[in-house]
């Protein structure tokens, strides 16, 4: 966890209800820090009440409220530019937003990606862009961090899948050897860089690509779950026609109709990103891929 300054003003939290907000609010409340929740919902324990806590969606009207100079930003970045008029009225000067590597391994041309994969990478994309010509125009400092693959507390989004899959058919099924390397990353160590890179110097006007401690291939990964549920790992190799098959059937749920025949194709691709200039400029330093036995929870 960086060191904050006890001095400086407070710090706007956008997204604070998603999993790596929760982290970043958290980490700043326990180093006394002055942190004020925004969110399209409401906030949801009473841990949370104790913040000072604002919906966006009734914000506006409270824009003459003291100035709010430091942001940070866990929202889709696409949804940014909706937000623009309140973080110009709150008087911001300084922010940083969390994108994703997604925006280089889902975008349109690589192998394995299906069409909502690419259209992900490319609103990724425009809405760095949109950020970063807004933050320009008004002489506003920004950093953009693009995590890999982020897990934790059992909301993520990959791993809590993978587990519940191991949990209702106990083995997990792979394409081929399912050696591609992954660098997972945990969602505190997203939200201190996020805090750390806010306070940081000679980081501005720059994006950084944040990976996890350990890099293992994705059957490994897995593996860990299986560990982590209590259970001994257990794999059967799939051909891809017959994940073809499945998905078709699984896509008739809400739950799976994003779900693509590339998600599996890219068992075997390597998905790693260095993370050497954040280590280097704002200490960054995520621990080893790591994963408790309260994944068991159903």
């Amino acid at each position: 966890m960086p060191t904050l300054p006890s001095s400086s003003p407070s710090v706007g939290v956008m997204g604070a209800t998603g999993l790596v907000g929760q982290c970043a609010m958290a980490l700043l409340r326990g180093a006394g820090h002055n942190a004020v929740a925004f969110s399209r919902k409401p906030c949801a324990s009473d841990g949370e009440k104790q913040s000072d806590w604002r919906c966006l969606a009734e914000s506006a009207g409270q824009a003459g409220s003291a100035p709010i100079p430091n942001w940070l930003s866990f929202a889709p970045v696409w949804t940014l530019p909706e937000h623009f008029s309140l973080l110009d009225a709150l008087g911001v000067r300084r922010m940083v937003v969390i994108s994703s590597t997604s925006r280089f391994t889902k975008q349109a041309g690589n192998l394995a990606t299906s069409p909502a994969e690419n259209e992900l990478a490319q609103r990724l994309a425009d809405g760095e862009a949109q950020f970063q010509s807004w933050a320009a125009g008004r002489g506003i400092e920004w950093v953009i961090l693009r995590p890999t693959m982020i897990y934790a507390l059992g909301r993520d989004r990959n791993l809590s899948e993978i587990a519940r899959i191991v949990r209702k058919f106990g083995f997990f099924p792979l394409l081929g050897e399912a050696r591609g390397l992954r660098q997972p990353i945990h969602a505190e160590d997203v939200a201190a860089a996020s805090i750390a890179s806010l306070f940081a110097t000679g980081v501005v006007g720059r994006a950084y690509n944040i990976s996890g401690g350990e890099t293992l291939t994705y059957r490994d990964m897995v593996g860990r779950v299986f560990v982590a549920l209590g259970r001994k790992p257990r794999f059967v190799k799939i051909p891809l026609f017959a994940f073809q098959l499945a998905l078709a059937g699984a896509r008739l749920l809400p739950r799976y109709r994003g779900w693509s025949s590339a998600m599996a194709e890219r068992m075997n691709r390597d998905l790693v990103f260095d993370h050497a200039d954040a280590a280097r400029d704002f200490g960054f330093k995520p621990r080893r891929f790591e994963l408790v036995q309260t994944m068991a929870r159903p």
